[in-house]
């Protein structure tokens, strides 16, 4: 990598944390610019701007979380609902799929300083940032012209189930292993992009249809076989059946039961492919700041169903099943040589992360006491607003 590029991302990592610090750690954020302005070595600095960002970053989390209680205590100038940083927080923690944006963008961003220093090619950069464009732009395409809770989504269901089926029967093997499709060069994984969004659309949509997708999709995990993306079947519906018991929510669970168990009974023979499998623990090895930017983007994947099972009572089954599909998927890569979403080389996770999103719901219900909100904030005056545009 270029020594322009390592010191590009070096500023860009101190932008962005002078960004999300509060009024009262602005001068920390000014501090950490100057320092690592300082360094003369480029990828020194670099580690410096990502270690410094990964050890702030609670901080500004916490001085944000302690809002409320500052008001009480009458020292709340700080954390004022009419700062610009509160009104931008405010207005991307009600619309759960800006703040999946944001999250997406962070993590890639992260992994791309992780395989930065890790002395990856150029392409691999390339190509996790061509992905989340992609999946962006598949985002707000599917924004436009549907929502995720019509009746078709029972249909759209059945259809991702069969292309994964057909990856089973026609997909290219390694190892034994029937997972991948390859376009133009390139090699995809179908369960990555796919299954993610059919679980979280499953938990609002209960249909013959959806139950029937599903039981299809675990039959295809069971012949691929892919042992990773099974449990995530049977992690997500264990979630739903807690939060929600009906009938379709039984024969899904029962159905992704066996086809994890046939995943158990085949060996998983693959090796772990470099800058993709098992770098939450490789990270640390090369350097501290690329493990705690695995470990960051790898956390930022949990935070939009954090945020919405906090605030949103009326969708918590599908902020639940959006929280079960990448945890597991994290658990796998932990435990496992299975893809590391997002932060490894792979742009299989990301698209699949932008397509989950569009199973969020548009806003957040937020209960909010009356009065509590700041003028020219209020939910109709940006109701219809793009999630992108939130983000700006």
């Amino acid at each position: 990598m270029s020594a322009g590029l390592r010191r590009g991302l070096a500023d860009l990592a101190c932008r962005a944390l002078q960004a999300t610090l509060p009024p009262a750690l602005h001068s920390w954020g000014w501090a950490v610019r100057c320092e690592t302005a300082g360094i003369p070595d480029d990828t020194k600095a670099l580690l410096f701007a990502l270690s410094s960002v990964c050890g702030l970053m609670p901080r500004a989390f916490a001085a944000h979380l302690l809002r409320p209680f500052a008001t009480l205590t009458g020292h709340d100038a700080p954390f004022s609902e009419g700062s610009t940083i509160m009104r931008i927080f405010d207005a991307i923690t009600r619309r759960p799929r800006a703040l999946g944006i944001a999250c997406a963008i962070g993590a890639v961003v992260l992994g791309i300083a992780y395989m930065a220093i890790a002395g990856a090619p150029m392409r691999y950069l390339g190509i996790n940032l061509g992905a989340l464009g992609i999946g962006l732009t598949m985002l707000a395409l599917l924004d436009r012209s549907a929502a995720a809770d019509q009746p078709w989504a029972g249909g759209a269901i059945i259809a991702m189930a069969g292309a994964l089926l057909a990856t089973a029967l026609l997909g290219s093997e390694v190892e034994g292993a029937e997972r991948w499709v390859s376009l133009g060069g390139l090699t995809i994984q179908p369960s990555l992009i796919l299954l993610p969004a059919m679980l979280v659309a499953f938990s609002c949509t209960r249909s013959v249809q959806a139950t029937a997708g599903i039981v299809a999709a675990a039959a295809a995990m069971a012949l691929q076989p892919d042992r990773a993306m099974a449990g995530m079947l049977v992690l997500c519906i264990a979630v739903l059946l807690l939060t929600r018991r009906d009938r379709h929510v039984v024969v899904a669970l029962t159905a992704s039961v066996i086809g994890f168990a046939a995943t158990l009974v085949r060996a998983d023979t693959l090796p772990a492919a470099p800058y993709v499998d098992q770098i939450l623990y490789s990270s640390f090895t090369i350097h501290a700041g690329a493990g705690l930017a695995v470990s960051g983007g790898l956390a930022l994947l949990l935070v939009p169903a954090i945020v919405g099972l906090c605030r949103d009572s009326e969708n918590r089954a599908t902020y639940a099943a959006f929280g079960a599909v990448w945890f597991a998927a994290i658990m796998a890569a932990a435990l496992g040589n299975y893809p590391t979403p997002i932060v490894g080389y792979g742009g299989s996770a990301i698209i699949g992360y932008a397509l989950s999103l569009f199973t969020l719901p548009r806003r957040a219900e937020v209960r909010a006491a009356v009065g509590s909100q700041t003028p020219g904030t209020t939910d109709e005056a940006s109701s219809d607003r793009h999630p992108l545009i939130a983000l700006a």
